[in-house]
């Protein structure tokens, strides 16, 4: 009769008492480990195509999804993200008029962030702005290209941001993160032309 772990984790182990089968008892073992360790899926959609019916995942389960980078976690029935690859920083692309490193602050970038099993967007640095049109429109898209849908938000995610009281009446503007991947600054004005805009810290749930 087979026999289990001694870690209690219930994986069967073959005693000398079985009758003689090696594929059964290489079959149950790997069964028993398997799914007890960090399975590997190039994304979400392999994963579900791949647990279903005898194999289908349980809470404990742990997968790497190589495509985003991300581990996961089958909590209460469902995946949750416990991490997000190594975060690297990446450039935005700015619009025309706009320039990197506002007030020495850095280079305008991006990264993807796990916080609590939830994926986030976190920006660093600032952009500049050397001249204003005599009445500037009271919004202006800052990147010139859409951020990736892997880090764009579900819904439209709205924050404050702050610019320079040089030259401006405010010393925050509106930033909206758009579905589209495109980053939307509002409160300028002829009132509003700040040399620069910062974004350090800023960080909105995907």
């Amino acid at each position: 009769m087979p026999t289990t772990d001694s870690y209690g984790q219930g994986i069967q182990l073959a005693s000398l008492t079985d009758a003689p089968d090696t594929p059964a008892a290489i079959k149950a073992l790997a069964d028993g480990i398997i799914p007890r360790g960090t399975l590997r899926f190039a994304s979400a959609s392999a994963r579900g195509a791949t647990l279903v019916g005898a194999s289908a995942p349980v809470d404990g389960m742990m997968t790497l999804l190589q495509d985003v980078k991300r581990l996961d976690v089958r909590l209460n029935g469902a995946w949750v993200a416990v991490s997000t690859g190594s975060s690297a920083w990446t450039t935005i692309s700015l619009a025309s008029g706009f320039t990197q490193n506002g007030n020495s602050n850095g280079t305008l970038q991006y990264r993807l962030l796990n916080i609590s099993g939830e994926e986030s967007l976190q920006f660093r640095g600032a952009v500049a702005r050397a001249s204003w049109p005599g009445t500037p429109a009271g919004a202006y898209v800052i990147n010139s290209t859409a951020l990736p849908t892997a880090v764009r938000p579900q819904t439209l995610r709205t924050v404050l941001i702050p610019c320079s009281d040089v030259a401006s009446d405010r010393i925050a503007l509106k930033l909206d993160v758009q579905t589209d991947g495109y980053l939307q600054v509002f409160g300028t004005g002829s009132t509003v032309k700040p040399p620069w805009i910062g974004f350090n810290g800023v960080t909105v749930s995907l």
